[in-house]
């Protein structure tokens, strides 16, 4: 059974997650399923794509697959793991990556929402992103997509307090492009992607470059990546890292001691 189905409708691909009994868990292989298939729709100049879940899904995706993160010592978002190259696939498709978005987003799977092009959501929508929960270092990445999307402050208050973002004030903080009632979304979704498949694929690709490489523009130092690196090593090094992902394992509430 495949973990990401494809279609493509007229000149829309349609990516749909497809492990509901693990709550769309973003597994190391649904990850390489999902950069493989914009690969593919890449190879076949699909100009507009849509991720999405199962119809009326309660949980869009539970995020990362805790089970596959490294226990201690190692880092657990290394720039070529199946997650980052999925994240790098969504940016770099030469055309519009839409996220049409039923149910709870949570941990990683909101950094997919927040990195493509636009997201619409439906009442049941919200979004969390998680790693404090369980003690882990988020990479610098990551981070910078909820400042592009979200700005400075918001992306703080996300991370902070892991708390879940509800739909409308979703939608307030830019999160969502388009909410929309859970009747209307698959049309409204389809009909945004037709749109912009009708346009010039390539102004739509070069455009879209532009503002990736204008988005990221910000200078960093030698001295400043190697002293984030140094920061993450000593989260993933930590008994916190250790205890939260020990815990989501046994079910209860870690106990952190800030070492």
């Amino acid at each position: 059974m495949p973990l990401i189905l494809r279609e493509v409708n007229d000149r829309t691909g349609i990516l749909t997650l497809n492990n509901p009994e693990k709550r769309n868990a973003l597994s190391l292989e649904m990850c390489d399923e999902l950069h493989d298939a914009l690969d593919s729709f890449r190879g076949l100049k699909v100009p507009a794509v849509v991720i999405r879940a199962q119809r009326d899904a309660r949980v869009w995706s539970a995020g990362h697959d805790i089970r596959q993160l490294p226990k201690i010592s190692q880092d657990p978002l290394p720039y070529d793991s199946p997650m980052e190259k999925a994240l790098r696939a969504i940016q770099e498709y030469p055309g519009a990556v839409i996220a049409m978005v039923q149910g709870g987003v949570w941990g990683g799977a909101t950094d997919i929402v927040v990195t493509c092009d636009l997201a619409i959501g439906d009442e049941t929508s919200s979004f969390a992103i998680t790693p404090v929960k369980i003690g882990l270092p988020y990479n610098a990445s990551g981070i910078e997509h909820f400042i592009n999307r979200v700005g400075l402050n918001i992306a703080k208050e996300m991370f902070f307090t892991a708390e879940p973002v509800k739909a409308e004030r979703a939608y307030h903080f830019g999160i969502l492009n388009h909410l929309v009632s859970s009747r209307e979304i698959e049309k409204f979704t389809l009909d945004i992607a037709a749109c912009i498949a009708s346009n010039s694929p390539l102004a739509v690709s070069v455009i879209k470059e532009q503002f990736r490489l204008l988005s990221e523009s910000h200078p960093l130092t030698a001295d400043a990546f190697e002293r984030i690196q140094a920061l993450r090593r000593k989260v993933y090094n930590s008994h916190d890292y250790e205890e939260g992902i020990k815990a989501f394992l046994e079910k209860r509430k870690p106990s952190f001691k800030g070492e």
